[in-house]
């Protein structure tokens, strides 16, 4: 494991997997967790992904857009969907992210997503492990 200057560490505790509980050591995170599709009453691992993914992508975003000198708009929005999919017995991720950015031409917007996607942290821990489709609109 690389460790040049560890930013933040993340740390949970998760019981039961998929229909356990998970929360952070700060207790900011205190989720009830269920099967996906399941009449449980809580989240699960894929819609967590998709959520954090989101947030990080337009974080790296902003950063895209500053470096082009542009002001990324506060109503940037991102819909992710990360599928849970098996073939042949073997599970595996695939996700979308569509991603509105108002008053930006597309081309321009269209730019700022693929620069993103190179630097987000979490597209570059999904990369070739992951069909991954970015949609700007």
């Amino acid at each position: 494991m690389i460790n040049e200057r560890v930013l933040y560490t993340g740390k949970t505790h998760v019981t039961g997997g998929r229909d356990g509980l998970a929360r952070s050591d700060d207790e900011r995170l205190n989720v009830r967790l269920s099967a996906p599709g399941s009449s449980g009453a809580g989240t699960n691992p894929e819609q967590l992904l998709a959520a954090g993914w989101s947030a990080c992508f337009i974080g790296a975003m902003k950063i895209a857009a500053a470096n082009a000198k542009i002001v990324l708009p506060v109503d940037t929005t991102i819909d992710a969907e990360v599928d849970l999919c098996i073939a042949e017995n073997a599970y595996f991720l695939q996700a979308q992210l569509t991603i509105t950015v108002p008053g930006i031409d597309r081309d321009v917007a269209r730019e700022l997503a693929q620069s993103a996607h190179q630097t987000c942290p979490y597209s570059k821990a999904t990369r070739g492990n992951i069909d991954v489709v970015i949609n700007v609109v």
